[in-house]
């Protein structure tokens, strides 16, 4: 059977990490964090739990996940944030993909490619907000590429919202991966600041521009996107508080996109 790398990018998670890296560790022969010069104990937690840590400057998501990936020992990478976890049910069907890491000898390194996996999976997701599991507004049925053969393929080079590109095919794997993104809402507020700058300096290096227009029309088509199309409502207070939140992340990418423009 394959090896598998856990790879994780982290900066401050200390109240995150040990979730997320007890719930791999079933899974991964090794477990390798790129710590983006945590001010925190997350490097040292992850080096306490047997992991290999590098301490490297944020340069954008897709960078330091490809920076962490590059220093797997083994070709089959699974990608997981600091406020992640890993379920039951994906662990076990990992595990019948790869074994259990208690099984396997430890240092052992894989570098063979199996003809009959594709190059990569995506998996489910689903978001833990205000307390409940979202199924709706648009999070509900999110899948993304997290796990893939390094050899076949690489995270995109982007700031923000990075993804993984493939060579070959892909599948998609029934168990999930909870996201636990938001402490409170006020933590929701920094992550949204956060996010839209990285955001706009990424359209506008890619030349993208939007008129001024377009940012009175852009909360209101959002939220009803989110909250009506969607059926955020459906998620009760909590589907309302999103749909609003990420109406206003997408608002404030374009607001920001404006006013980089303007003071360049």
């Amino acid at each position: 059977m394959p090896r598998l790398s856990v790879i994780i990018i982290a900066r401050n998670e200390e109240h995150n990490i040990l979730r997320c890296l007890e719930s791999v560790k079933p899974v991964a022969d090794e477990i390798v964090v790129v710590d983006s010069m945590s001010s925190d104990r997350t490097a040292g937690l992850c080096r306490d739990f047997g992991c290999k840590v590098f301490q490297r400057e944020f340069d954008g998501y897709g960078m330091q996940k490809q920076f962490a990936a590059n220093q797997a020992s083994n070709d089959w990478v699974l990608s997981v944030d600091a406020d992640e976890v890993v379920t039951e049910e994906l662990r076990d069907e990992l595990t019948g993909m790869f074994g259990s890491a208690g099984d396997r000898v430890k240092g052992s390194v894989d570098h063979g490619f199996n003809d009959s996996m594709p190059s990569g999976y995506y998996i489910p997701f689903s978001l833990h907000f205000m307390g409940r599991l979202l199924r709706h507004g648009g999070v509900g049925k999110e899948v993304h590429l997290r796990l893939f053969n390094r050899t076949m393929g690489r995270f995109t080079r982007v700031p923000v919202h990075e993804g993984i590109e493939v060579t070959g095919s892909t599948a998609t794997l029934k168990g999930r991966i909870i996201h636990y993104s938001y402490h409170d809402i006020s933590h929701h507020l920094e992550k949204i600041n956060t996010y839209t700058s990285q955001a706009a300096e990424g359209y506008q290096k890619r030349g993208k521009a939007f008129s001024r227009f377009w940012v009175a029309l852009k909360f209101p088509t959002s939220f009803i996107s989110f909250y009506f199309f969607k059926r955020g409502f459906m998620d009760g207070y909590p589907g309302f508080m999103w749909s609003f939140l990420a109406a206003v992340y997408a608002t404030l990418k374009v607001a920001k996109t404006i006013e980089l423009k303007q003071k360049s």
